[in-house]
């Protein structure tokens, strides 16, 4: 059976997702995804735009924001499902985080030239509309200038490259995340305040892709499901097969929700389609716990 539901996605209001709104209940309309969640990373402006196209495509949305924060020295991602947006608690996190994503974008430029690249800042200005400049932003520039065409470092991630699948977003993966040449760090708030803001708003706490973020710490998932977690993504476009049915049994022994997303952003990620997240499990199991949770 087609996956039908797909709760975690990104619009553009995500400083690295291309659709509207409109376009992406759109896709998913005629993609088949009867139940969604347009995620954006910490900002819940797309929110009400969303619930009121839905209603009039026949689509079931459920509210959310993905959320950064840290968790013993570790960045995570959580999402928050069900909550009241209206709330001016994530429009704060929203204003601190760009805050200091526009003061990172400007040191990110300086450490992507450390690698023997040469941008600027007009460079990058005229590349995007935002002040905020993630490295999928610096991959796409960098792949479109023609000084830069055999440049041994983005060889992987050009047609037939081994990380040319996704070539945007593997080229931040593997330059200006956690721990990279290109990162540059942060604030965010921590897990436990974010689990207690999510809940104090009537919302619902999902550990994101945590194959990605747990990496080859996968025993650490114990003690995030005693922090008071919700729930678990175990089914993302990130994992593969083992890593899906591991975190789908963590789920099961925690009773935990189990939820399901592609994290579409379109170009950001072309080898990834909506509902497209690998849920092995028959997804009226997990509409029953979306029900159970009061999310739809």
């Amino acid at each position: 059976m087609k996956n039908y539901i797909d709760l975690h996605m990104h619009s553009g209001y995500s400083d690295d997702g291309e659709y509207t709104a409109e376009e992406l209940v759109i896709k998913c309309h005629q993609s088949g995804i009867r139940i969604m969640a347009i995620t954006d990373h910490n900002t819940v402006s797309v929110i009400d735009e969303e619930l009121a196209l839905c209603r009039e495509m026949g689509i079931i949305a459920i509210p959310g924001v993905e959320i950064d924060c840290t968790w013993k020295g570790i960045d995570l991602h959580v999402v928050g499902y069900g909550i009241d947006h209206h709330q001016r608690d994530f429009q704060k996190i929203e204003e601190d985080i760009t805050a200091q994503e526009i003061i990172n974008s400007r040191k990110r430029v300086w450490l992507t030239n450390q690698m023997g690249f040469q941008l600027s800042e007009q460079d990058m200005e005229e590349s995007s509309l935002s002040d905020v400049w993630p490295g999928e932003l610096f991959a796409e520039v960098l792949l479109g200038r023609p000084e830069y065409a055999d440049h041994e470092l983005l060889k992987p991630y050009r047609p037939g490259g081994s990380r040319s699948d996704n070539p945007l977003v593997n080229f931040y993966w593997d330059f200006y995340s956690q721990g990279k040449p290109c990162y540059t760090e942060t604030r965010f708030p921590d897990l436990e305040t974010v689990i207690d803001l999510v809940h104090a708003h009537g919302g619902v706490l999902v550990l994101a892709h945590p194959g990605v973020n747990l990496k080859e710490h996968f025993e650490k998932f114990d003690e995030l499901a005693a922090l008071g977690i919700d729930g678990v993504e175990a089914f993302s476009s990130y994992h593969d097969t083992v890593t899906c049915e591991y975190f789908y049994e963590k789920a099961k022994q925690y009773d935990l929700l189990v939820t399901c997303g592609s994290d579409y952003h379109g170009k950001t990620k072309p080898a990834i389609s909506l509902g497209g997240s690998g849920c092995s499990v028959n997804q009226q199991q997990i509409e029953a716990q979306l029900r159970q949770y009061g999310l739809i």
